[in-house]
């Protein structure tokens, strides 16, 4: 298919954005194998030091080397490469090498050199900068190293910067330009049920999404006001926002730690987030032990949970898990819109800061629209967000429980 055959021209990295099984998976392997194998099965390739990069090493083993459409199933019997785990290397006939990385890792990266390669689902990394960075230091071998990114696309800063460079192309599919090695069942049903949504666009027509139009938070908001350290705090809040249920197709229990500099005039104060500690799938004790280690990790001051739903449920179990926890519930009488707008004002303000890792956050955040959420699900990150905002800035007479500064 068109959109698995390299580009023309002189680029440094080939981004394939597709949606889920458009196949850029064998698009990635066929790739590397262009690179290392020569016309014969021991000849030299153009390149003959290969990264493989992954989220994790399972992955990168389980999907890029011994997966369906991985190096090994793409790989005829005279030039299949030999897997050796303990080094977590590959070794083709001719002598090239391929060596697997974690993002969970990015250090790893550290020394290594390449002349090549392939990159899958950057968009989903956690330590995505770190990793990606320490790549690019070690892509320095060859004529003219080369890299191919696979990943169903996320509107996150590395992948928004990679296809701004001038020596990156990229090429896109739809899942369904692979419908003829997909199950018919599963495009049935996947499409009846996602097509036209933001998500259906993303993972099955994988197309990089811009902000929602008319949504309360945009990307620039958090992009200009990103921090590596929180500075001095004069009160930390842990706020709750708890699911009706706790199974594990429940909603997630939003659980977001913010830090206030409260020094000055309210209308000088400012925050800034600092952890998403949000779970899934956990009983009440479950995510009430969450947040109270969340609670106990940042020596918060304070933590906050909705009870609109749970009532005095929410304050019984945290009490089992924390008799002394310092707590305070809190009861909506707004729509979650009608709450947002003041939070977001805060941020066209320049007065909430992130720390690195809160994508998830932001991703619900750039959903709400003064009409209300624009995702599938709950926002329950983004509501325990609100609610932190407000008990650290919004709320009249918010106090200033710490008057020591405290660096962290």
């Amino acid at each position: 298919m068109a959109h698995q055959l390299p580009p023309e021209g002189d680029w440094k990295t080939w981004v394939i954005l597709g949606g889920r099984g458009a196949g850029k998976t064998r698009a990635g392997a066929e790739w590397v194998r262009s690179m290392v194998e020569g016309a014969k099965p021991l000849d030299p390739g153009r390149a003959r030091r290969v990264a493989l990069v992954g989220e994790t090493m399972d992955q990168v083993r389980e999907v890029m080397v011994f997966g369906d459409s991985g190096l090994l199933a793409c790989s005829p019997p005279d030039r299949r490469p030999d897997w050796q785990a303990t080094r977590r290397q590959l070794v083709w006939p001719n002598g090239a090498v391929a060596q697997a990385f974690s993002a969970h890792d990015p250090e790893r990266l550290r020394g290594p050199q390449f002349d090549a390669a392939w990159v899958d689902e950057l968009a989903k990394w956690k330590r995505a900068d770190d990793t990606w960075d320490m790549l690019q230091f070690g892509l320095r071998l060859g004529d003219h190293p080369q890299q191919v990114v696979t990943t169903t696309p996320r509107n996150v800063p590395v992948l928004r910067r990679l296809l701004a460079h001038d020596s990156t192309v990229q090429t896109h599919a739809p899942t369904e330009a692979n419908r003829a090695n997909l199950a018919q069942s599963f495009l049935e049903e996947v499409m009846q049920r996602y097509r036209g949504s933001r998500l259906g666009r993303q993972e099955l027509d994988g197309v990089l999404l811009a902000d929602l139009p008319g949504a309360l938070w945009q990307r620039e908001m958090f992009d200009s006001q990103r921090r590596t350290q929180p500075g001095p705090l004069d009160r930390i809040v842990v706020a709750v926002d708890p699911p009706v249920s706790g199974t594990a197709r429940s909603d997630e229990c939003g659980i977001l730690v913010v830090g206030g500099h409260l020094q000055g005039p309210p209308s000088r104060w400012q925050a800034v987030v600092l952890e998403d500690a949000t779970i899934q799938g956990q009983s009440p004790l479950g995510w009430a032990q969450a947040a109270v280690a969340a609670f106990h990790r940042w020596q918060a001051d304070r933590l906050v949970a909705e009870v609109n739903q749970g009532g005095d449920l929410v304050q019984s179990v945290l009490r089992q898990v924390d008799p002394n926890l310092p707590y305070k519930s809190l009861r909506a009488s707004h729509s979650k819109a009608a709450r947002a707008e003041p939070a977001a004002a805060l941020y066209e303000q320049g007065r909430v800061a992130h720390l690195p890792g809160l994508d998830a956050l932001e991703d619900q955040l750039c959903l709400m629209t003064p009409q209300g959420y624009g995702g599938a699900g709950s926002p329950d990150r983004a509501d325990a967000l609100v609610w932190a905002l407000h008990e650290l800035i919004l709320t009249p007479g918010a106090p200033q429980s710490n008057p020591a500064l405290r660096v962290l």
